[in-house]
């Protein structure tokens, strides 16, 4: 790793940040895998038709990605895009090869 990814970061191929319109379009699709990452509580107030709550801040998150298929688009929203860009970054990292994250989060979207 060079400093300056370390320092800056790097971009990840394997993510894509959406706007709302583009992601609005691309959940469409049949059979997306299509997760909240944010907590019950907030799943319950209002999320995406079709979402799987997963919360980023569970322990038992890592596991349940697992049963997800990685060779299938992933769609991820929070609250705000900070969440989803954490867990962006940690399913790249379990070799998920096809991510998008909802830029802005939910709050974006409607």
């Amino acid at each position: 790793m060079s400093i300056l990814s370390f320092l800056f970061g790097t971009k990840d191929e394997n993510i894509t940040v959406l706007s709302a319109s583009d992601f609005k379009t691309h959940i469409q699709k049949k059979n997306v895998q299509l997760i909240d990452v944010r907590t019950p509580n907030e799943f319950k107030s209002g999320s995406i038709k079709n979402a799987k709550n997963i919360d980023i801040f569970n322990s038992a998150f890592t596991s349940k990605c697992e049963a997800l298929k990685k060779d299938q688009a992933v769609y991820l929203y929070c609250q705000s895009g900070g969440r989803s860009r954490s867990a962006s970054k940690k399913l790249s990292s379990m070799g998920f090869t096809e991510i998008y994250d909802l830029q802005g989060g939910i709050s974006s979207y409607r």
